[in-house]
């Protein structure tokens, strides 16, 4: 028997974060015992920091390997005679976004649970797993290799969600996100069954080959998207999302509300262009059309009303959902590419909103209640400041990376034909305005509340602010090649562009 030719460089950003993972457990199995270590006392809030040190640099070395192998271009296949895996631009620009959004989220997390008490190092573990799966995911040529990867993606996720396993809360956004979870794997593993039985294959390029738009194989088809529905959180399937994003610890509901979103939508992408011969072909068109209007609807009426801001932020997730869902419904290169765009827009400006909560978070309690935040600006004046420049980005108001990303998904939309659904984007996007502007009055505007808020800032915290600002006004104003030397090299709608192109 004839051994495979085998590409180990096509899985190598999944070995490294695996191995990691593994790395931050067995150090914490050496060094847990410890009362002392290289002659200092051994505390579990030194632990938390080593652990986090060895995690951070992990998706460092992850960020720069899928970096350079896509500067390099080229694609490597893992076995070439049955394709599961592959490792081409588009793959390396989304894990090296998911990467860099877990590097960051760590960086948070080192001050955040020492202050919560909850440092323990298998949180960082769980990270890495997660990540190795989200890795696959967005690589995966294969439905057998997608489902696999969304598996080990979403399992650590679970447990993250209860990590703070004190507060009843926690626990119960675990189990809910577990329980729905559960139900759109399973749906979308039937959906890849029947598509397997309707065509013949499971590899992208061998469904598309057998495709005939067959009931079976449209029945297939919509089962696989309402999968995906769930993980992205898609009005009618997003009723998990609030709930788990108020239980679950701030940097967990931090890291997976922009990791999940982007390895989702980057999967999602791949399978609908590699697989399908388009959306009218397929008849997904209107199902996607609909699909992205309720999304946006609900998503922003729905934020109006809330006071609790991870619930608000969860509807605003949602509502992006939405947004995403124009670039599948026009289906051309230009709107493959603006999804890429808006995703990293998504990645600076609501992880940075995040930042401020956790940077607030006093004596094991989170501050995220709108109320909360009132007077912030004559108490932490710069945090008030920062809390705003995110949420101006994320309304989309002009200088800001928001605006850029929304801009140029409505013209990849108008350009394609989707007059309609740009139409109700604009509108709902003018509803957003008065939810996201509602932060600023109150920090600005009312008297500061009774609610003691933290004086310091950790490192990790200033760092993340500090970058998620800073890329939020520059790829605000120069989302292309800024006119500064030492940033000239920032060409973030032409990566984006390069990245879709193997995918027509």
């Amino acid at each position: 028997m004839i051994a495979p030719e085998v590409h180990w460089g096509a899985v190598g950003p999944t070995l490294l974060v695996a191995a990691g993972a593994m790395l931050v457990l067995m150090l914490e199995v050496f060094l847990a015992p410890r009362e002392s270590f290289v002659g200092r006392p051994l505390t579990r809030s030194w632990l938390g920091s080593a652990l986090a040190l060895v995690t951070s640099v992990v998706l460092g070395l992850a960020v720069l390997a899928s970096w350079q192998s896509f500067l390099a271009g080229g694609s490597a296949v893992f076995n070439p005679a049955n394709p599961l895996v592959r490792l081409d631009r588009f793959a390396n620009f989304a894990i090296a976004l998911v990467a860099f959004a877990s590097l960051l989220s760590c960086l948070l997390s080192v001050g955040y649970l020492s202050e919560l008490r909850i440092q323990h190092g298998e949180y960082y573990a769980l990270i890495l797993i997660a990540v190795a799966g989200m890795t696959l995911l967005v690589s995966a040529v294969d439905m057998v290799m997608l489902f696999l990867g969304l598996e080990i993606m979403s399992i650590p996720i679970y447990v993250l969600a209860g990590f703070d396993r004190r507060r009843l809360r926690s626990n119960e956004s675990s189990l809910k996100y577990f329980l729905v979870g559960s139900f759109a794997s399973a749906l979308l593993l039937y959906g890849m069954a029947l598509l397997y039985g309707a065509t013949g294959h499971t590899d992208f390029e061998g469904i598309r080959a057998g495709w005939d738009g067959g009931p079976l194989g449209l029945v297939g088809l919509g089962l696989v998207l309402v999968g995906f529905a769930f993980k992205v959180s898609a009005v009618p399937f997003h009723q998990w999302t609030p709930d788990v994003y108020e239980g679950a610890p701030t940097t967990v509901t931090a890291w997976m509300s922009v990791t999940v979103k982007i390895a989702a939508f980057a999967a999602l992408l791949r399978v609908l262009a590699g697989s399908f011969p388009g959306a009218p072909e397929t008849g997904l068109g209107p199902v996607l059309f609909v699909l992205s209007a309720a999304t946006m609807i609900v998503g922003n009426v729905m934020a109006v009303i809330q006071d609790n801001l991870k619930r608000l932020l969860a509807y605003s997730s949602i509502a992006h959902a939405g947004y995403l869902l124009i670039g599948l419904v026009t289906a051309t290169p230009d709107a493959y590419a603006a999804m890429l765009f808006y995703l990293l827009a998504y990645l600076f400006t609501n992880l940075g909103a995040f930042a401020v909560m956790i940077a607030l978070a006093n004596k094991g309690q989170d501050t995220d209640r709108v109320d909360q935040f009132a007077g912030l600006a004559s108490r932490r004046p710069g945090l008030a400041a920062l809390m705003t420049l995110f949420m101006l980005s994320l309304a989309g108001i002009p200088g800001t990376v928001g605006f850029m990303g929304k801009f140029y998904l409505f013209l990849a939309a108008v350009r394609g034909g989707e007059v309609v659904l740009t139409v109700v984007a604009v509108l709902t996007s003018v509803v957003s305005v008065f939810y996201y502007l509602r932060l600023p009055v109150v920090m600005y505007m009312r008297d500061p509340s009774e609610a003691e808020v933290r004086r310091d800032l950790s490192s990790g915290e200033a760092t993340v602010l500090g970058l998620c600002a800073l890329a939020v006004v520059l790829l605000g104003i120069f989302p292309n090649q800024p006119p500064f030397e030492p940033l000239a090299w920032i060409r973030a709608l032409d990566w984006t562009r390069e990245s879709v192109a193997l995918l027509q």
